[in-house]
């Protein structure tokens, strides 16, 4: 019955911090890899591929990287600038990332998820609104982090065939 009651009261206290964050849980599916590959190989990968953003936050032991706010206006409006909207008056966002080590069939895997906030401001007075990104930087932030751990792993076998030949 306690149970029962917790239940209850937690989903009528967290209504209103749903609807703020309703689009991520219904439409949105963040964007994740699992990459063969152990901890520190797909750590210093991250690192690699993020060394262009503002990282405000970064913690190897807790897997956890943070950028500050960053403004992207000029891709937001040259993207929608096909589209039927209004230019904005200034976009800006925020990625947060996750890397978190485990095993898949006896081996050594490493996930990567990446979440990015988007917001916009139309005009002064409507303030900043969260607006769904449409998942082609994060991808792109993937794709570029599988191919270093690839190239890496390539190099390693090349050193490997080496001190065989020698």
């Amino acid at each position: 019955m306690n149970k029962l009651i917790f239940l209850v009261a937690l989903l009528f206290s967290s209504c209103s911090s749903y609807e703020k964050f309703k689009m991520i849980t219904e439409e949105l599916e963040i964007p994740s890899q699992i990459y063969g590959a152990d901890y520190n190989q797909t750590w210093q990968a991250v690192i690699q591929v993020m060394k262009r953003f503002d990282i405000s936050y970064q913690n190897q032991e807790s897997g956890k990287i943070k950028t500050r706010w960053m403004d992207n206006t000029l891709q937001v409006n040259f993207t929608d600038s096909f589209g039927s909207s209004d230019a904005v008056k200034a976009a800006e966002f925020k990625l947060m990332l996750n890397v978190a080590e485990g095993y898949s069939y006896g081996r050594k895997v490493t996930k990567v998820t990446i979440f990015k906030r988007q917001r916009v401001e139309n005009d002064f007075l409507q303030g900043w609104k969260e607006s769904q990104t449409d998942g082609i930087q994060e991808n792109t932030l993937l794709y570029r982090i599988g191919r270093l751990i690839e190239n890496d792993n390539k190099l390693k076998e090349i050193d490997k065939a080496r001190e065989k030949e020698q």
